[in-house]
C-alpha cells in the first residue's frame, strides 16, 4: 500500500476516525497564482491529482508533500485527523 488512504475511515467501536481536508487545496493554489491550467500545463500537479481535489478525495503523501511546497505550508495546515464521538 504506498498511497496514503486518507481516507483512513476506519470504524473503531462505533466511532469513525478520518483525516480529512482543513482547507480548500485548489483554492487555496489559485489564491498564490497556480490555476489548475498553471499546475497541469507545468506538470506541477497531475489532472487525476486535481480531480480528486475537486472531488475533495485524499491523495497520496507524495501530492501532499508537493502541495505543502507549492503552499509553503505544514502538512498539518492542509489536512487533519478527525475523531468522531
Amino acid at each position: 500500500m504506498s498511497i496514503i488512504s486518507i481516507v483512513v475511515a476506519r470504524e473503531n467501536k462505533g466511532k469513525q476516525n478520518m483525516i480529512k481536508y482543513k482547507i480548500n487545496v485548489l483554492e487555496s493554489l489559485k489564491n498564490k497564482g497556480l490555476s489548475t491550467y498553471k499546475l497541469r500545463k507545468e506538470k506541477l500537479l497531475a489532472e487525476t491529482t486535481i480531480q480528486k481535489l475537486r472531488d475533495n478525495k485524499l491523495v497520496s503523501w507524495d501530492q501532499i508533500n508537493k502541495i505543502c511546497t507549492l503552499l509553503n505550508c505544514d502538512v498539518g495546515d492542509i489536512v487533519e485527523y478527525v475523531c468522531e464521538k
